[in-house]
């Protein structure tokens, strides 16, 4: 439900800051920022693309945690992805996402999180047994009678 409405939220938000900011700073600047921020977003993502690889197998080759590294890195994807995206609000979020700051608490909230869910268990109990099947000694000339559970 979260996502639906978020889903529905994020363009009428932009639609509204569209109106808004470039009712302040003009028609051409407004151009301008979405342009801007599209190349800044294009760079960032060439940038994680060019040297990712090997810094996960420099952290994987010198026994450091690769998912620290590797989740900055996401986030860092995902602003740059936010900033090609034409509009303020996801301008906003993707130039927030490339701050270390800003990457280190959304992913201490996220591991946190992780812990909680992790914490909550579903007990079973497993009874492990060997059975085997019995088979009534036939008895010539008389017929078996029928089970109690197939008897209406």
């Amino acid at each position: 439900m979260w996502l639906l409405l978020v889903i529905l939220a994020v363009p009428l938000i932009e639609i509204g800051l569209f109106v808004q900011i470039g009712g302040w700073i003009g028609m051409w600047a407004t151009i301008g920022w979405v342009i801007l921020s599209a190349m800044l977003g294009m760079i960032v993502l060439r940038g994680v693309a060019s040297g990712g690889p090997v810094a996960i197998s420099r952290d994987m080759h010198e026994f450091r945690d690769p998912l620290s590294p590797l989740a900055h890195r996401v986030m860092v994807v995902l602003g740059g992805g936010l900033l090609i995206l034409p509009g303020f609000l996801t301008d906003a979020i993707g130039l927030l996402l490339l701050l270390p700051p800003v990457r280190q608490i959304i992913i201490t909230l996220i591991g946190r999180r992780l812990q909680k869910a992790r914490g909550t268990t579903v007990h079973t109990t497993i009874i492990e047994g060997e059975w085997h099947e019995v088979e009534p000694p036939d008895q010539p000339g008389r017929e078996r009678p029928p089970s109690e559970w197939t008897r209406h």
